[in-house]
């Protein structure tokens, strides 16, 4: 089977994530904008070893990782014992599961392939299991696209809008979720200019973001994240919009560090806070942002830039990967479901039980 392709829709040329040839193809996003590489995996562990080592991330991305990982793992295990793969993949998606703990869509998509493989498949799963992963990351482009019209009709023609992390088809199986809402807003000639975080300290925005909006041919300014309240007060933007890794069930949402500070922010100046994620996003067994579990990464991240220790020896640093926005100051969160405004537990509840 070979890689989905983009279709002919403006602004959308990137895929992080690929079936190639009976492999999985992925974007190193550790070295960009450096460097353009791919690499090919053919096993569940080295699948788990690149979620957690980020040369894949962005939620819907790390899910659809997930989902071919889950292939891979499939063909070996079948390989080995025909007759007893289902009890021997076990291990494989539990390990899988936990290579990054704050990505909803990660669990989500290990448990979806693990309840086919529990239900049973006759004879040889690679073809059914790979069917289905397909499907999910076609889902995903699909959902991007859709996410992007909403997102943005919400916006006035000619407005300046601020991004964080990284949210574009190099986060997810293609388009992207917030980035998807700047390609649909910049296509439609809603948005006039595109402000980008760099956000410290993996760099997201200035590595990735900035490079997905050149490849694009969008124009975009990139500044430090500590410039964003001073932006905003300039009158520079209307819109705030970014991602998730995590959206409790009363609407607080989990996304990557400095994305809460931007909000409050947002908020003083009296600028609009959007939030743009698929309901695989959505936890609706999280009650609240409080029960979500927050990552720590390594220290050096911090101590170091570009490799470069940048910190004296002796101080230590605090590196959370990511912070809970409360719903109270989002303003919008916009799913492929439709749009929640001023998001309560009772609206996401609405939202969620809508059929596509």
């Amino acid at each position: 089977m070979t890689a989905i392709q983009p279709k002919e829709i403006p602004y959308d040329k990137i895929r992080a994530v690929e079936w190639e040839n009976g492999r999985l193809k992925l974007i190193d996003q550790r070295i960009l904008p450096g460097k353009f590489e791919h690499l090919y995996l053919d096993h569940l562990l080295e699948s788990a070893k690149a979620i957690t080592d980020m040369v894949v991330r962005g939620a819907p991305a790390i899910g659809v990782t997930a989902a071919y990982a889950v292939v891979l793992a499939a063909r070996d295990r079948y390989k080995e014992n025909p007759n007893g793969w289902q009890k021997a993949i076990q291990a494989d998606l539990n390990l899988l599961a936990e290579a990054r703990p704050t990505a909803v869509n990660l669990r989500w998509a290990v448990e979806h392939m693990r309840g086919l493989i529990n239900a049973g498949i006759p004879g040889n799963p690679v073809q059914r299991l790979l069917s289905e992963a397909q499907r999910i990351h076609a889902d995903d482009i699909a959902a991007n696209r859709r996410m992007g019209e909403l997102g943005s009709a919400l916006i006035a023609k000619g407005s300046g809008v601020l991004t964080h992390c990284n949210t574009g088809a190099l986060a997810t199986g293609g388009y992207g979720t917030a980035l998807g809402v700047v390609r649909a807003g910049y296509a439609a000639g809603k948005i006039k200019s595109v402000f980008a975080d760099e956000t410290r300290p993996w760099l997201q925005g200035a590595r990735l973001t900035a490079w997905e909006l050149v490849q694009e041919g969008i124009p975009a300014t990139l500044i430090a994240d500590s410039a964003a309240t001073w932006l905003m007060k300039q009158g520079k933007v209307a819109w705030v919009i970014v991602g998730a890794d995590r959206i409790a069930a009363n609407g607080d949402t989990a996304n990557k560090i400095g994305t809460y500070m931007t909000a409050v922010a947002a908020r003083y100046h009296k600028v609009k806070f959007m939030v743009v994620a698929p309901t695989s996003t959505v936890d609706m067994n999280t009650p609240d942002g409080a029960a979500i579990p927050i990552e720590t990464r390594a220290e050096a991240e911090v101590l170091n830039f570009g490799g470069t220790r940048t910190a004296p020896e002796g101080i230590q640093a605090w590196n959370p990967a990511f912070d809970i926005t409360p719903a109270g100051l989002i303003d919008a969160i916009v799913t492929e479901k439709g749009v929640v405004t001023n998001p309560t537990r009772d609206k996401m509840v609405a939202m969620m039980k809508k059929h596509l």
